[in-house]
């Protein structure tokens, strides 16, 4: 775990205009100063991030998150009582803080106040707000771990904060508030249910096209290099017998004697989205030609985990 040192040697890096990736309870982060316009545009380059996608910008509270937005809607308040911190972003309007380098251009900018004490820790000594999209290249699969974060970086980020492994594993559930009616863009630990009952409002889903841009997003993301693909649970051993050697499996069920690399999930939704990303990650590895994904059930339970297997298999 990262110590008081580490913290204050990244709070100043951070003033200083330079990356610090670091963990929270969702996925680690690549962080930078969200006021500043050359940091930020660095932060950009270093993930390959186009231009016009936003970032999320992580406060140590909600207060401070607040000022960011030009108007707090009630729903908001509640939400940000109830799971701030959390693996919760707010989608507000902006105020005159959020600038189009964190925004994308958009009159809109997400905020969240992150639960790990190492993230908690570091937003404090810093003071301000830090952009923190994952820690990887775009696109590709998010780290839940500093070695994932030194694997995918490497020399571009000046500091990587210990945090241990991911307590949630997939990244955080973002709500737009800025149309009136509160609507999900991105499924995540806190689900629409949960929502609803804590800020007793009616939570739709995103219309193509009619949403903010936001992270996560793209139909094709969190992807392994490796072509991957979501099989049904009946179809998963005819395309074994098909396909044979050439494929590593990610699956409920007990490994096949004809498949060399299989790893065999939880069938519980949180602890299979808390494993998730380190085992795509390990299958991407294995020189496999492809990665067959037993298909999770279709259950509002499983929403998150089945949202980030449809991106990583291609949309």
């Amino acid at each position: 775990m990262a110590s008081a040192k580490d913290i204050a040697s990244a709070a100043a890096l951070l003033r200083a205009g330079r990356l610090v990736a670091f963990p929270t309870e969702t996925v680690y982060g690549l962080g930078a100063d969200a006021s500043s316009a050359p940091a930020v545009a660095r932060l950009y380059a270093v993930k390959g991030r186009p231009a016009e996608h936003p970032v999320i910008v992580h406060f140590a509270s909600a207060s401070l998150a607040f000022h960011w937005a030009r108007s707090v809607p009630e729903a908001a308040r509640r939400l940000a009582e109830r799971f701030w911190p959390g693996p919760l972003t707010l989608i507000l309007e902006r105020g005159e803080k959020a600038k189009d380098f964190v925004t994308g251009g958009q009159d809109s900018v997400g905020l969240r106040v992150p639960s790990h004490p190492v993230a908690r820790q570091l937003l404090q000594a810093f003071g301000g707000a830090v952009a923190a999209p994952s820690a990887n290249r775009f696109g590709r699969v998010s780290p839940t771990n500093a070695q994932h974060v030194r694997d995918d970086l490497g020399g571009d980020v000046d500091l990587v904060l210990e945090g241990g492994e991911s307590e949630v594993g997939i990244e955080s559930t973002i709500l737009d508030l800025t149309s009136g009616d509160p609507v999900l863009l991105r499924p995540g630990k806190i689900s629409a249910a949960q929502l609803e009952a804590e800020a007793k409002i009616k939570v739709g889903t995103k219309k193509p096209g009619s949403a903010p841009r936001h992270s996560g997003g793209l139909e094709r993301h969190y992807a392994p290099r490796t072509p991957a693909r979501l099989v049904e649970t009946f179809r998963l051993d005819q395309e074994i017998a098909r396909l044979g050697d050439k494929v590593a499996v990610l699956a409920f069920s007990r490994p096949d004697e004809r498949v060399d690399f299989w790893l065999r999930m939880p069938r519980e939704p949180h602890a299979y989205a808390q494993r998730l990303y380190g085992a795509l990650r390990e299958l991407d590895s294995t020189g496999s030609e492809l990665i067959l994904v037993e298909a999770p059930p279709a259950e509002p339970d499983w929403a998150a985990v089945v949202d980030r297997l449809r991106r990583a298999c291609g949309g």
